[in-house]
Parts: C-alpha cells; structure tokens; sequence
C-alpha cells in the first residue's frame, strides 16, 4: 500500500531536498507529488514483482535487438518536468534523448520523463492515483504509456494526445511507433 505524506504544514519538500531524503534512506522507495508530497511505495508482495520482473526483461529483450534506447527498473526515479519525482515499474527513454543528458543527470534523478512506462497496479494499489500518476507522465512528455491492471483484467493504454483506451485481458499490446516491433502478450492471472 502507497502512503502519502502530506509535509505542508511544517515544510515544502523542494527536489533538492527530496534526493538528500532518498540518499539518505536507500532502503525505501519514495517518489514526490509535483504539490511536494512525499510518497512512500509499498514493497512488492511475490506476484507483483514477479510480473514487473517479466515485463522488464521482455522490454530489454527487445531493446538488446533494437538498441534504440534504454530500460529502466521501478527503482529509478525521473525527476519529471511538471514538477514530480516518480518511478514507474518499467521505464524506457529512446536512446538520443538519454545521450542529450550530462553525466551528472544520468548518474542522478534524470530530468527528463521517460517515452514509455508501464505501471503495474499491485494487490493493494488503489487505481485512481495510478490513474493521475499516467496523467502526470502525459502532462510531462510521455509518448505511451500502459497501467496494467490486473485485479479487473484490463489494461489502460496512455497515448500524447489521444482518449485513453482500455482494453480487456487478454490482450496484445504493441509498442507503435514509439517502441517498434515490440509487442507484449498479456494474458489472465491463472493462464501465466
């Protein structure tokens, strides 16, 4: 379960501020509203992180044959440029954009707002912050974007400029342009 801590009444958490919070709590996984709310993310439970584990590795099979950018894990924060600090479950920026970055910006939150992310509602996620949170991808540059959601089995597809799509599981999902070639199979719990 995700909480969220509302610090306005003694103080602001600045993004400076919030990297020094994480350096110095390495051991939990926080991220920052763009209103500076503090967040703390549950750790994953088995299935959850098995799922997020295979559609890592099913993004970096394809991006080891493309070579057209690169994965990220859900502990990678992005410093998003709506003003967030947030880690997707899967993350992937097309190659050129991540070499446009300094040293000094890839080696820290990178400032810059993935092309695609996949975020994957666990057993205790509540849906309408994950909702907002694909909300605030699109809002920072996301090109696409999925929620899967796998208690109602259905997937929200998030694309720049485009009605969000729900579809139902099971489904094949396809990068488009953004991530060509790719295609993701997801299928019900009980048929994995």
């Amino acid at each position: 379960m995700t909480t969220v801590l509302n610090l306005e009444p003694i103080t602001t958490l600045t993004r400076e501020q919030f990297y020094r919070l994480c350096e110095a709590n390495p051991d939990l996984q926080l991220e920052r509203s763009p209103q500076g709310k503090l967040i703390i993310m549950a750790p994953l439970g088995g299935e959850s992180g098995r799922i997020e584990a295979n559609l890592i590795g099913d993004l970096i099979i394809w991006n080891r044959q493309t070579r057209l950018g690169v994965v990220f894990s859900s502990q990678t924060v992005f410093s998003l440029p709506g003003g967030g600090d947030r880690s997707p479950d899967v993350a992937w920026v097309a190659l050129e954009r991540w070499k446009a970055l300094s040293q000094t910006e890839r080696e820290g939150f990178p400032p810059i707002c993935p092309d695609f992310v996949i975020e994957l509602r666990s057993r205790t996620d509540r849906l309408k912050p994950l909702q907002e949170k694909m909300q605030e991808y699109l809002a920072s540059g996301l090109r696409l974007g999925w929620l899967i959601n796998p208690q109602d089995k259905l997937v929200e597809i998030y694309l720049a400029n485009q009605p969000v799509e729900v579809v139902a599981m099971p489904v094949m999902l396809t990068g488009n342009e953004v991530l060509p070639g790719f295609s993701l199979e997801l299928i019900m719990k009980n048929e994995e």
